[in-house]
């Protein structure tokens, strides 16, 4: 197989989404039950737009469609992608505003509001929240979690798309359509 992953199949290209959308929701789950970093309501969102990107990737990975098919896959990846994107956007800003010491922690957990409150307000709830969520923890190169996230929804839509959407021609060359 060709090393550049530009040059891969598309179901190729998908099977390594789906891998690497499962490593980044392993790694979260290390991070919480080795490391002892509790989620927060909005992480435990980006890790839901996470999943539904691996699905999607590994969907297309096994169903293999033809050029209309890539498309319905890329563009499923990248709703999810762009979904995450605006959550760990939302996050970072709660992470690098000043917080309020009046404020407690950073709300209840996603558990207790889904026990408590319908769907729509405990989602409400969950992003309305603030304090703890504002609190870093963790970082790597001088980015936060949600900035590592940011960047792999980007990194990830994007290559979605190119998969989706590059028409493949019989000489081995690609273009987008």
């Amino acid at each position: 197989m060709n090393p550049n992953p530009f040059r891969w199949p598309f179901r190729a290209q998908f099977l390594f989404g789906a891998v690497v959308c499962a490593a980044l929701l392993a790694y979260a789950l290390f991070e919480q039950f080795q490391m002892g970093i509790e989620p927060c309501p909005k992480c435990i969102f980006q890790r839901v737009a996470f999943l539904a990107m691996g699905v999607f990737f590994l969907a297309g990975a096994i169903h293999g469609p033809r050029a209309a098919g890539r498309r319905v896959y890329a563009i499923l990846v990248a709703i999810a992608a762009a979904t995450g994107a605006v959550v760990a956007v939302r996050h970072l800003i709660v992470q690098f505003t000043p917080q309020d010491p009046l404020m407690g922690g950073c709300g209840p957990g996603l558990n207790y509001l889904l026990d408590s409150f319908p769907v729509a307000e405990a989602i409400k709830k969950a992003f309305m929240a603030t304090g703890d969520c504002g609190e870093i923890g963790w970082t790597f190169l001088g980015l936060t979690m949600p900035a590592w996230t940011l960047i792999w929804y980007v990194l990830l839509g994007a290559g979605a798309l190119w998969a989706g959407f590059c028409q493949r021609k019989e000489n081995g060359r690609f273009a987008l359509r």
